[in-house]
């Protein structure tokens, strides 16, 4: 017995003691990250790190005009605003959808998905006209390239409106779990920028920065024409109780980041940010979750007939419910591959890794 539980623990040690190493190895690679910009009265101050070293300039508003442009050592950015307004949630008549969900820092992954479909083109520029571009959160978390993808679909918002189309970035757990200062989840990168930056990784993103400004003008859904999307889902009890989705997506935002709070979540706005809220329900995907029947309750009071979500990985997008739930986390996050759902003249297809277009099945 002794002899065994000593082969137990010496296992155990060996096992902490090669994710310690892996962790140091991690440590001590060279990164370049940001820029994080926070917003003064008469100034702007840009803090980055370039090969391990921290970098940081003034930028005085009174004599530079926006937008704002930066780059440097391979990191690019651009604003043209300081502050940010709430985000509509209804939209009818829009003749194109696409949406995906769970990036989680694979930058370069997501590039090649948007081009080989035709979301940008070859210069990493808005190619999709018109159409509507959804988001369902987690950006953050477990890759390497969460700031390359904030700014670039900040940047890509812009060009978007500016051909007549639209990006919808939902809030994720993730997002909402970095705002509130959960960084489990963290890639070593970022825990490594966070201590060469003197400062906690969410504030980075406080409210006195672009990009914290910017995510919490975000909504927790949205819903296009007969389609309603979120990153999780929605509990049935919401259909229930008649909860409108104005109200879903106030209450949540309201009280986005709890520290910000002058007292604690509480009632329907604790409901909502916790395991059957919007963010973190999963009910379409297992056994004893929604039913046939609460789903069609669901689509019902809010008169829709699909509800599109991430948060529970898949191999590829596929549909539950006959496809009136359509589930677009295809595994972005293992970073070697992922689908783009698109919608249009009433059709579903998958747009695969390749660009290729395949035609989304109903699954029971």
């Amino acid at each position: 017995m002794i002899k065994s539980r000593f082969r137990i623990t010496l296992c155990a040690s060996l096992i902490f003691a090669s994710q310690i190493s892996a962790t140091e190895s991690t440590s001590k690679e060279v990164i370049s990250d940001g820029p994080y910009i926070d917003v003064h009265t008469s100034a702007l101050t840009v803090n980055w790190i370039c090969n391990d070293q921290v970098k940081r300039k003034q930028v005085n508003l009174e004599g530079v005009s926006l937008p704002y442009g930066f780059t440097d050592c391979g990191l690019t950015a651009n604003t043209s605003q300081l502050t940010f307004d709430e985000q509509l949630i209804e939209f009818q008549g829009v003749k194109r959808v696409a949406a995906l969900s769970d990036l989680h820092g694979q930058y370069d992954l997501m590039l090649t998905l948007l081009k080989n479909n035709g979301i940008i083109n070859a210069q990493n520029q808005w190619a999709f006209g018109d159409g509507h571009f959804v988001i369902t959160g987690d950006i953050f978390d477990r890759g390497d390239k969460v700031t390359e993808i904030l700014w670039f679909i900040h940047d890509l918002e812009k060009q978007a409106e500016r051909a007549g189309g639209k990006i919808h970035l939902l809030l994720g757990n993730h997002e909402v779990m970095v705002l509130n200062g959960d960084l489990r989840y963290l890639n070593p990168k970022y825990v490594k920028a966070e201590k060469l930056l003197e400062t906690p990784f969410d504030q980075l993103f406080n409210q006195d920065t672009i990009l914290g400004r910017w995510l919490r003008s975000k909504p927790v859904l949205v819903k296009i024409n007969d389609h309603l999307y979120a990153h999780g889902g929605f509990h049935p009890q919401l259909a229930e109780d008649k909860v409108t989705l104005d109200t879903i997506n106030k209450t949540f935002k309201s009280h986005l980041v709890e520290k910000e709070l002058q007292e604690k979540r509480e009632g329907f706005a604790r409901y909502l940010h916790k395991t059957h809220g919007p963010i973190w329900y999963r009910g379409y995907f297992k056994d004893n979750g929604a039913t046939a029947e609460e789903l069609d309750l669901l689509l019902k009071h809010f008169d829709v007939n699909h509800i599109v979500v991430g948060h529970t990985s898949q191999k590829k997008i596929e549909t539950r419910f006959k496809g009136k739930v359509i589930a677009i986390d295809s595994s972005i996050k293992r970073g070697k591959y992922g689908e783009v759902l698109f919608i249009e003249n009433g059709k579903h297809e998958r747009g695969t890794l390749k660009g290729q277009r395949k035609f989304l099945k109903k699954a029971p």
